[in-house]
């Protein structure tokens, strides 16, 4: 599937590359930290909490028009996203508390403004889910009973995701870029109340990323 994702992307590459018949394409590298939580009508919506990652990859920027006011870009990314979560059950006496991590391979489309050395972009996003590792602890009147570092079964997710990207950043005349995004998925994580007891039912992927990028020199 991660082939069949690059493969795919580098097709859109080459066929934006064609049709449009760009003056500027520019290759580049770019990597930065993830703050990921869920969104949507969540059971005990108050135990959830953001959590700290990481994404990073490839991206090609397209000109549009020749003054490079506009452009496209399509990026292929790994991501991490989740959350923490921290609940008490029993009036307190019990406490669950973790961390989650889902990896996904992301696959945005953007369209890019450029205004001098500022630039907004905005556009949808495939995302393919590679696994979730649950780092748990579980504790019964403050003493540890329980402590899980597993991967999760993925049969009752969602593992094909959509959703769109926006962000704005700065980026300089040697291709220094410098951004901020929200990535806000459209599908449900969870496929059914099958998975983690009906909690994630209507649970949503949304993250904010910070990111550093590079954009080789055009031929």
């Amino acid at each position: 599937m991660k082939k069949s994702l690059l493969a795919a992307a580098a097709l859109l590459a080459t066929f934006a590359v064609t049709e449009t018949k760009a003056q500027g394409i520019r290759l580049g590298l770019k990597g930065g930290a993830n703050l990921s939580n869920l969104s949507g009508d969540l059971a005990n919506k108050d135990g959830y909490d953001y959590k700290v990652g990481f994404h990073g990859g490839l991206m090609l920027n397209i000109g549009l028009v020749d003054d490079g006011f506009l452009s496209l870009q399509p990026e292929v990314l790994y991501s991490q996203k989740g959350y923490k979560y921290d609940s008490n059950q029993a009036f307190g006496t019990f406490r669950r508390e973790g961390d989650v991590t889902y990896n996904y391979i992301d696959v945005p489309v953007l369209l890019k403004v450029k205004a001098g050395n500022l630039f907004f972009e905005a556009g949808p996003q495939y995302s393919y889910l590679l696994k979730v590792k649950d780092e748990s602890t579980r504790t019964l009147n403050g003493t540890l009973i329980n402590r899980t570092q597993a991967e999760k079964d993925l049969s009752n997710v969602n593992r094909n995701e959509f959703g769109y990207v926006a962000g704005l950043g700065f980026q300089s005349d040697s291709g220094i870029m410098l951004g901020v995004r929200y990535n806000g998925a459209l599908t449900d994580f969870a496929k059914n109340d099958s998975y983690n007891n009906g909690e994630l039912t209507n649970a949503r992927n949304q993250v904010f990323q910070v990111s550093l990028g590079y954009l080789l020199p055009s031929r």
